[in-house]
């Protein structure tokens, strides 16, 4: 592990020790260790000049380039906090955001995909009372918003800096610091802004990257955007803290992912299963080289791991984790472990995590083989900021963060996923975790995924359903043996009531990738 404890430290040591390997790619813009931090040192100058520095809460509103991790280093290193916005953002969304966070400065592409962030911002003047903290626009691009600063152009300003002032600057942030904040998903409520610290941003990366065996020159694939804790706690300081390249695609698309994986000699995988899906029926994927891959970090079904293996990365890991937990607080190890583990897994802890299976009540740890809520401390955000009432709700009294998962420990000591706990279906009083069927029924012949929710019953309150995605079967013959299979494996009242049969295109998901398991019932 290095030494560092801060992201600028960390930048200065991997300098020193790797400088000429690269570290970053992306579009046109490549750097090595050495050269990347001398291009945050030169941007944190300029930053410097319109007054930004410790305390300072710089927003970041881009897609995946070069621009959006030299921004993030250089605000951390001058001791500011970077506040990462959602590309997919609303106006309404992007004005709770900058107002939650205090920011006092936004980086942004004026546009990015369908989006016109630039127009947004002229939505939401006069920004004296919408947004009344914000003081600062620099934008990445041609296209940008009226009075903002052309991103290149803050390195000019900043050659006059002496290097002192970034010496000190550098030197005065703390292992305890926050260095990031990142709003969560906020499908029931406004979105909540985790608190990331700079010690847990290089502890737990380098976890995460020893658990996927990740060695010096290994290159990431990244197309998961930078915004994500997958993106910028997990993968990026992943590959940062072992001496690895990131390869940046600016927004995915299949064809291009397979073209850059093979140019770029990539041998990390960081995706969601819906990526791998697109790549794997991509009509160029026999055409590319993808030799490279051979390892990385997805989750989803043995199937969707299946697809991964064939392409390449066949000690792809399973992994689990939230944005409050550094991205990943558990990994499967896919050079070491069984494959049945792999699969059906999400791992044991990274190392340095502690956790418990408990009782969600009386919050008691629960024995080996008992479902519960999963929590666990020590790389865990601090809080969420400006909310005291959430942090009450997030944490119990001995410190634990509550994840709000349901799972349990088998014999080897491996963590088993069994849902959210707000997923759980309540059918005639009896409580049904849909993970443990779903885990039944993928297991049987035919069943490629499975999905189970509740639907409304006005005799039980809620049913037990099944969206099933068949494989070389049709619907109506695989309803019989599958509701054969489960009862012979679980209660009767776990075994759905019905089902439906789609294609894997048809499921809906988030904007993350992961099936949106609260849409699955307009399915039925």
């Amino acid at each position: 592990m290095p030494k560092s404890r801060t992201i600028p430290a960390l930048l200065a040591e991997q300098a020193q020790v790797y400088g000429d390997f690269e570290a970053l790619v992306g579009g046109d813009q490549r750097y090595t260790f050495r050269t990347l931090r001398e291009r945050v040192r030169a941007f944190a100058k300029g930053l410097t000049t319109l007054g930004v520095g410790k305390g300072s809460r710089v927003a970041i509103l881009l897609g995946n380039k070069a621009e959006w991790v030299i921004a993030d280093l250089a605000i951390i290193s001058l001791g500011g906090v970077m506040i990462a916005v959602n590309t997919w953002v609303t106006t309404r969304e992007l004005a709770y955001i900058l107002r939650h966070s205090d920011a006092d400065t936004l980086i942004f592409a004026g546009r990015f995909l369908k989006y016109d962030y630039a127009a947004m911002l002229a939505e939401l003047e006069p920004h004296a009372e919408s947004l009344p903290l914000l003081e600062r626009f620099i934008h990445v691009g041609e296209h940008g918003y009226r009075g903002s600063i052309p991103f290149d152009d803050i390195y000019q300003r900043g050659e006059t800096v002496d290097d002192a002032v970034i010496d000190a600057a550098e030197a005065a942030v703390r292992p305890d610091d926050v260095a990031y904040v990142l709003y969560t998903s906020g499908s029931t409520s406004t979105p909540k802004g985790a608190q990331m610290q700079h010690y847990g941003l290089v502890e737990n990366s380098f976890g995460i990257g020893s658990r996927m065996h990740v060695e010096p020159g290994d290159r990431v694939w990244l197309a998961v955007s930078l915004f994500w804790g997958l993106g910028c706690e997990n993968a990026m300081f992943n590959l940062f803290t072992h001496g690895g390249c990131v390869v940046l695609q600016e927004h995915f698309e299949p064809g291009e992912a397979l073209r850059l994986i093979e140019k770029e000699r990539c041998t990390i995988y960081y995706g969601m299963p819906h990526m791998a899906q697109a790549m794997y029926d991509h009509p160029d994927r026999g055409k590319r080289d993808l030799s490279s891959l051979r390892g990385g970090g997805t989750l989803g079904s043995p199937a969707q791991f299946q697809r991964l293996i064939e392409m390449g990365a066949r000690e792809i890991c399973h992994i689990y984790g939230l944005t409050e937990t550094y991205g990943n607080c558990n990994v499967t190890d896919g050079r070491l472990d069984p494959r049945d583990k792999v699969f059906s897994t999400i791992g044991r802890p990274v190392d340095g995590v502690i956790q418990r299976i408990a009782d969600p009540q009386t919050m008691q740890p629960l024995p080996t083989g008992e479902i519960g809520e999963i929590q666990l401390k020590r790389y865990v955000t601090m809080g969420y900021y400006k909310d005291e009432d959430k942090n009450r709700e997030a944490f119990t009294d001995d410190g634990y963060f509550r994840t709000g998962d349901l799972g349990f420990y088998d014999e080897d000591g491996y963590l088993h996923f069994r849902g959210r706990m707000k997923e759980m279906i309540k059918t005639g009083g009896l409580n049904v975790a849909p993970a443990e069927v779903e885990s039944v029924l993928v297991r049987q012949p035919g069943v490629k995924m499975a999905f189970v929710v509740g639907l409304p019953d006005s005799e039980r309150g809620e049913i037990v359903s099944a969206v099933i995605v068949p494989e070389g079967i049709s619907g109506d013959d695989l309803r019989d043996r599958i509701d054969g299979a489960l009862r012979a494996e679980v209660s009767s009242f776990k075994v759905p009531r019905t089902y439906v049969f789609v294609d894997e295109h048809d499921l809906p998901l988030t904007t993350s990738g992961k099936v949106h398991k609260q849409r699955l019932h307009e399915l039925f």
